[in-house]
């Protein structure tokens, strides 16, 4: 399966997604509106997960990032293919527990734990617990001793690997708020400060490395970097890990400038990752770690689509023609933060050639509400449906009421048949926790 297979042109010339009509699921649903194909979400935790199975003796994990996208059905689906999630907040934690996800398959970041955050974790049982501070070390400690129970925890290192991609998600660098230095040795001095916590039981280590990364050579180097790591501390301090967490960040295609990877292919990621594991550990006289992975973007993001309705058109001759939107940046700020490249498409005239190139803007009050830039399109009128393709990873996720307007709702498209996942919001839900002191009223 590839995003071809999720996307097609019907004999009506408009855009169909997982078997559904974009410009139906525009009438029915109203926009903006979230779209996501449940076929390709499945096939790529399967891929994950089968390579793991294949290529690593099933001695290892698949962790969906639910960063990328948490919802209560996310976490069903995740479940249903028996798959882990890693959640980096107490939000996305409660939302796991909310959907009757299994707490010991859930593994929690962050590097800023909240107490209460850590105190749900401990009361809920979660798996595994990503240490990133000192503080939170000790925190944790004291809430299991509290509780009455272990904690297993992993550490969050930085290798030093600087994969090719955008300077604000590349996390493993060793100036990153993430983690612990290898190169530095922070990251052997927190091992041992933990290995003396009576309550935390240290599994292992993490890494990420950072996001949209399409050289396969970037995650061999970490996962060798991490294990020539492993060795080293084995050969310090005795302890040897048992569980490697090598994160995710497998790039995903937004425009014709990525690589296009159909499903299957995100397995040659994993399995030269998994190669380079097996390697090293026989180089290093090692036991193959427990091995982990944590994809969110590439599971989920190619299997989103963003529909919008057209309103006004604004051309400058000679400077640039703007076409506007019924959303912004308040239901995708990625472009605002990262200038990231979309591609789009008119969802009711998909089959018409492209005869010129516009700026796609949103009705935000802010001239930087850019949705894209320079997209070629078919000339745009009042009352189109326009695709924002590639929008399943970080845009509901990024949402915000800015302008007090809507976050988006949100369906799940299969073989035809589209659900809400994440229902309207109304008026009401934007005033819903606004009060008024008793001097104003």
């Amino acid at each position: 399966m590839n995003q071809r297979e999720t996307l097609k042109i019907n004999k009506k010339g408009h855009l169909e997604i997982g078997g559904c009509d974009a410009v139906d699921l525009a009438k029915n649903f109203g926009t903006p509106l979230y779209v996501f194909d449940e076929n390709y979400i499945r096939a790529m935790m399967r891929v994950y997960r089968d390579t793991i199975g294949k290529e690593y003796g099933g001695h290892g994990l698949v962790l969906y990032a639910s960063k990328a996208f948490s919802c209560v059905a996310m976490y069903k689906i995740a479940a249903q293919e028996n798959i882990g999630v890693d959640v980096v907040s107490g939000g996305e934690l409660y939302t796991a527990l909310k959907a009757g996800f299994p707490a010991d398959k859930i593994y929690m970041h962050g590097n800023n734990k909240l107490v209460r955050e850590l105190e749900l974790a401990v009361e809920s049982g979660v798996g595994t617990i990503v240490v990133d501070a000192y503080d939170e070390a000790d925190m944790l400690d004291e809430l299991c001793k509290k509780a009455g129970r272990k904690q297993d925890v992993l550490i969050r290192i930085n290798p030093g690997v600087e994969a090719h991609t955008h300077a604000f998600v590349q996390t493993a660098r060793t100036d990153s708020k993430f983690g612990f230095s290898v190169s530095d040795g922070t990251a052997e001095k927190i091992t041992s400060y933990i290995l003396k916590k009576s309550n935390l039981n240290l599994k292992g280590y993490h890494c990420h490395i950072g996001s949209q990364i399409f050289e396969k050579q970037s995650f061999v180097l970490a996962a060798e970097k991490a294990m020539d790591f492993i060795a080293k501390i084995k050969k310090d301090t005795g302890f040897e890990a048992e569980t490697l967490n090598i994160g995710g960040g497998f790039g995903i295609w937004y425009t014709d400038e990525d690589a296009k990877i159909d499903v299957s292919g995100y397995a040659a990621y994993l399995e030269a990752l998994i190669s380079a594991v097996k390697n090293k550990a026989e180089e290093l006289g090692l036991g193959k770690p427990f091995l982990v992975i944590e994809p969110g973007r590439s599971i989920v993001g190619e299997a989103g689509v963003t529909l919008y309705t057209v309103g006004a058109i604004k051309d400058i001759p000679g400077i640039k023609k703007y076409v506007a939107i019924d959303g912004g940046m308040f239901d995708n700020p990625r472009y605002a933060l990262y200038q990231s490249k979309y591609t789009v498409l008119l969802a009711n005239r998909a089959a018409e050639p492209c005869t010129e190139k516009v700026t796609i803007a949103g009705k935000c009050c802010e001239s930087g509400d850019i949705i894209a830039v320079d997209v070629p399109l078919p000339e745009a009128k009042r009352g189109d449906i326009a695709a924002v393709l590639s929008t399943g990873a970080y845009n509901y996720s990024m949402a915000s009421n800015y302008n007090r307007n809507f976050i988006p709702p949100a369906v799940l498209v299969k073989d035809g048949r589209a659900d809400y996942i994440i229902k309207p919001q109304t008026y009401e839900d934007i005033v819903r926790n606004d009060v008024l002191p008793d001097y104003l009223k």
